[in-house]
């Protein structure tokens, strides 16, 4: 009897495993998500969207972004986290909820133990704007108007957390100056230009086409060089800041224990995406440069990025109301 029962218990674990295995060589047979953590128009949101349409051209199956925004992506990343591991729930994540916020306040999910990396596809730099009717023209000038006018500047980024917020309040740190964090859920340059709020730190994809448009003015890039998208503006690391870098990066990930041949499949579409001469043109053009790392790799640096971002909040003495 014994003997009878182990057969069978091996004959249902044979058929466990490959009906599993079959489902990942037929992945995906239903619509996937790709979930974003911030709003509709966002970098994030936009460079989602570029990548879904390329997955729903090569998979024959529709590719949904649903946008999950709020907290600097936490919450669309905790969906996520709490997601089945089967490839139909995927994260498109910039570096913030993952790597930043950490440091900065108690989340629900661990970002090393609850997230399965598939891949770093792009990084980009973010850019200091201005109001134009604020007479600041560069860092130098916006910190003696600072210190001239103590309580009256301001600056907005995507949210707390965000790599813009952490170098809005280095910047303030290192230059002894305050200026007021206003937080919103996305690119939000409107305020800015209309003067409400008038300093923002965004993405140089949000960014540049309002300085390129001249309805706002740009004074500094947060690159360790001169961004491609942004050759005349200078860093801040030019400006007086030596070693000023806080950039943003977009990977792909899903949910803790995603399947490897699901994760190898997901990276070489969007690796195959990143050759496509088209998609180079627009990434060019919204100042992103092109990764492509593998899961290793992506892990790795979040593993490197938390202690980081963690040194430079404590030196700065962030909190999350800032």
């Amino acid at each position: 009897m014994l003997s009878l029962i182990r057969a069978m218990a091996s004959c249902l674990l044979a058929l466990f495993c490959a009906h599993g295995a079959a489902a990942q060589t037929t992945w995906p047979d239903k619509p996937v998500k790709i979930v974003v953590g911030f709003t509709a128009g966002s970098a994030t949101d936009v460079t989602a969207r570029m990548f879904a349409q390329k997955f729903s051209e090569a998979w024959g199956q529709p590719v949904i972004v649903e946008n999950v925004s709020g907290n600097s992506g936490a919450i669309g990343v905790d969906r996520v986290a709490k997601a089945p591991p089967d490839g139909y729930t995927l994260m498109w994540s910039g570096n913030a909820a993952i790597t930043i916020l950490p440091s900065l306040q108690a989340l629900p999910f661990d970002p090393l133990k609850d997230l399965t990396a598939i891949s770093t596809s792009l990084v980009m730099p973010s850019v200091f704007v201005v109001n134009n009717d604020l007479p600041v023209k560069s860092i130098a000038e916006l910190i003696a108007y600072a210190k001239a006018n103590p309580g009256k500047l301001s600056y907005g980024t995507p949210g707390v957390g965000t790599p813009q917020h952490i170098a809005g309040e280095l910047f303030c740190h290192l230059a002894g100056i305050k200026m007021e964090h206003i937080p919103y859920r996305g690119a939000n340059l409107t305020d800015v230009m209309s003067g409400v709020v008038p300093v923002g730190i965004q993405n140089a994809g949000a960014g540049m086409p309002l300085v390129r448009d001249g309805r706002v003015g740009g004074i500094a890039v947060t690159s360790l060089k001169r961004a491609s998208s942004a050759p005349d503006l200078p860093t801040l690391a030019e400006q007086g800041f030596p070693g000023f870098e806080a950039t943003s990066w977009f990977a792909l990930m899903g949910p803790a224990s995603l399947p490897r041949p699901i994760v190898e499949k997901v990276r070489a579409e969007s690796l195959k995406a990143l050759a496509d001469p088209e998609m180079q043109r627009k990434f060019a053009a919204m100042g992103l440069d092109l990764v492509g790392s593998t899961p290793e790799e992506t892990r790795a640096a979040i593993a490197g990025d938390i202690p980081k971002w963690a040194k430079v909040i404590k030196e700065a003495n962030i909190k999350t109301g800032q």
